[in-house]
């Protein structure tokens, strides 16, 4: 099995996520808190969507950039809620708020198979290769989806192999030994939950920079 996040792992787990979405009731609350989060549901859609976009956007310069990002301009529109360039038409409703996560989504994987190997660009915690993008790809989408799903009392389990590649790109930090289950183990190093005998983290990071 391969260690390295591709993306098709990608598009797998964006295909998984909108399924997933599309399947909440008709009278689902979307304005109730994503999990333990501060934002709501829809919120926490439009984010992972502006964050699969501006993670495509860093990699397509001829000159990525190196110490920032591209210069799109985000907004807030309350105290405490997202700072996105992307957001969904109230008035096209949920199955447009998935729509605009599945086009985002789409741009991401297209733009990870074109860029060469040896393109790095910034992210706070690590100059990354397109590999390095799509692994924090895969931690926004897995890990918010599950923040979203606890709000809307949906499942979700992704792939375990796919949650597996990722923690390998992104968590050289975190142990992990034959008997852990990925996707639990995912959901500790991004502070969602404790482990036996390992209690929730308080805080974390991930390491995007590409390792020898």
């Amino acid at each position: 099995m391969t260690e390295t996040p591709t993306p098709d792992d990608l598009a797998t787990a964006l295909r998984l996520a909108a399924d997933t979405l599309r399947g909440a009731p008709a009278d689902a609350d979307w304005s109730r808190p994503a999990g333990t989060l501060g934002w709501s549901c829809w919120e926490t859609v439009e984010h992972l969507a502006d964050d699969l976009l501006a993670y495509a956007a860093q990699l397509g310069p001829a000159r990525p950039p190196q110490d920032g990002y591209v210069p799109f301009v985000s907004t807030r529109e309350a105290p405490g809620a997202p700072n996105n360039f992307v957001r969904a038409r109230p008035e096209a409703g949920t199955a447009g708020l998935v729509e605009v996560l599945e086009a985002s989504g789409a741009l991401m994987v297209a733009i990870a198979r074109t860029t060469s190997p040896d393109a790095r660009a910034y992210h706070p915690w690590g100059l990354a290769d397109p590999t390095g993008f799509v692994a924090m790809s895969l931690v926004e989408l897995l890990v918010h989806l599950h923040d979203v799903t606890q709000g809307l009392g949906l499942p979700w389990d992704p792939p375990a192999e796919i949650c597996h590649r990722t923690l390998i790109r992104l968590f050289p930090d975190v142990p992990l030994t034959p008997s852990d289950t990925p996707w639990p183990t995912l959901l500790w190093a991004t502070g969602r939950k404790a482990l036996p005998g390992r209690p929730p983290r308080r805080e974390w990071r991930w390491h995007a920079d590409v390792r020898a």
